[in-house]
């Protein structure tokens, strides 16, 4: 298990790609947008990990709520992890808070699941299942 990628809620990409991508200089490898989660995603390489600037694209989204609820800012941490299914299953027999939708394919055609913040200590926490099939998965293509 690794850090995959930190995702930051945004009102604008533009806006936040001023601070990111123009004013730190962090590549940006891609926008994508998932219909499923109802969100536009522009992912910015970092050392040996991701920033995920993250959009909602509807009033309904769960970005959408967190941003009403919250403001902008970091929404989740994703850890990459083999055998997804299996790390779901352990963490179910724990007792993990596991949101559902689990094992959806987002952004990049990846697969992941959400945990609870309740079972996180407060913490949003995505799984992203690794994927060594697809050499642009390092450079910057999410999951969800």
């Amino acid at each position: 298990m690794k850090l995959d990628h930190i995702g930051i809620a945004v009102r604008s990409l533009e806006q936040a790609l001023k601070f990111y991508r123009d004013t730190l200089a962090l590549a940006c490898t891609g926008i994508e947008e998932v219909p499923a989660e109802k969100v536009r995603v522009a992912m910015l390489v970092l050392g040996g990990t991701r920033i995920e600037l993250l959009e909602p694209t509807g009033a309904d989204s769960p970005i959408a709520r967190f941003l009403e609820k919250r403001g902008e800012g970091i929404h989740h941490i994703s850890l990459q992890v083999a055998g997804l299914d299996a790390h779901l299953r352990r963490l179910e027999a724990a007792g993990v808070r596991i949101i559902a939708g689990k094992g959806e394919y987002g952004a990049g055609g990846h697969r992941y699941a959400f945990l609870h913040p309740s079972s996180c200590g407060g913490v949003l926490v995505e799984l992203v299942e690794a994927d060594p099939s697809t050499p642009s998965r390092r450079a910057g293509l999410r999951s969800g």
